[in-house]
């Protein structure tokens, strides 16, 4: 039986995701909107647990058209809670992952634009009506309260006057990764680093270096898409280096880490297929060594080791200035990609040689 799915991404993200669920085989992408990507797979196939890209996975329950912006209108939520199949729903998230017990039922909403009623009031339609059905006590969030662990989870979306209900697969978001046992200030989100990989259309064979790769984020991600590439991580400082190994041992994750200048790369020239990192520019983390007087020098390293079809990958701020200097150092801008990432706005620009 055909199982409608919705995958919750950063923003800006939404097509990286549909072409990673389009790329793997997962089921075939009906639409997109703010964060969301929505999409039909023939079967509850448990490897859409291992999206890399995504932030979360729900299955979805019911679209609600006509959503209006008054208070009347929250009756269509608790409406649409009681017409879902929520058996039906269930099965499919056992399929999906291992059933375990539950002990009740959460809801979190939220919604663009102004309406005369708040998240809470959503989330307390849908979460009455979804308590009655599975005979669970409902949770509300109301108070300020975090639900506790093995509650089901709804997800209520609106973006205009289209709303979406969904049950999430698993018992957390999927971009709590296991492997981050480790963390520094500035550590990147994984989803956004799978991302960048997947961006960097790393192949098989590639060598692939992050010079400035704090907890291997960016490297242990690649290794999920690209199991046999060659991985190389260096950064300015021991603290992070030790955080990426430990972190790269609870994935089994082959890479060689060392510490390296980012500005000074140790390496030799053309010897690199693909550059994919996320550079310091003196914000959570300080740059240091050669970049800290010069930051530019970053480019023309990277325009240095890659080979004559190599590929960069890079998380930047402040990116008309970077653009100028990228081009500067030689190398080509091909794409770039506005992300919203916890209120800052950076993005992520495809470099070749």
């Amino acid at each position: 039986m055909a199982v409608r799915l919705l995958a919750r991404t950063l923003r800006g993200l939404e097509d990286v995701a549909a072409r990673e669920i389009a790329q793997r085989g997962l089921g075939r992408v009906t639409h997109s909107r703010h964060r969301e990507v929505w999409f039909t797979a023939d079967h509850a196939d448990a490897r859409l647990l291992d999206l890399r890209t995504i932030d979360d996975l729900f299955l979805l329950a019911a679209v609600i058209d006509g959503v209006g912006h008054t208070r009347a209108n929250l009756v269509r939520f608790t409406e649409a809670a009681r017409a879902s199949d929520l058996g039906e729903l269930l099965r499919q998230r056992d399929h999906l992952r291992a059933g375990s017990a539950t002990t009740g039922v959460d809801v979190a909403a939220s919604f663009l634009g102004k309406r005369n009623y708040n998240r809470f009031d959503i989330e307390d339609a849908i979460g009455a009506e979804a308590a009655r059905a599975t005979g669970l006590p409902y949770h509300s969030r109301r108070g300020g309260d975090a639900p506790p662990d093995g509650t089901l989870s709804f997800r209520v979306t609106v973006e205009g006057a289209r709303a979406a209900l969904a049950l999430r697969v698993g018992e957390r978001p999927l971009h709590r990764r296991s492997y981050k046992l480790a963390s520094t200030p500035g550590t990147l989100h994984p989803p956004l680093a799978a991302a960048m990989a997947l961006l960097a259309d790393v192949r098989p064979t590639d060598s692939v270096l992050d010079p400035c790769c704090g907890t291997g984020t960016i490297l242990i991600e690649a290794a999920e898409l690209a199991p046999r590439a060659r991985l190389i991580g260096m950064d300015h400082d021991p603290r992070a280096l030790a955080a990426a190994t430990a972190n790269a041992a609870q994935m089994a994750t082959v890479a060689t880490w060392s510490c390296g200048d980012a500005g000074r790369l140790p390496v030799v020239t053309g010897q690199i297929d693909r550059v994919v990192s996320n550079p310091p520019w003196d914000r959570q983390v300080p740059a240091r060594g050669a970049l800290s007087n010069r930051p530019n020098r970053l480019y023309r390293e990277i325009r240095r080791v890659l080979s004559a079809d190599g590929r960069g990958v890079l998380l930047l701020h402040e990116v008309e200035q970077q653009v100028a200097a990228v081009k500067s150092a030689g190398l080509r801008v091909r794409h770039v990609h506005p992300l919203s990432l916890f209120g800052a706005h950076p993005s992520i620009v495809v470099l070749t040689s």
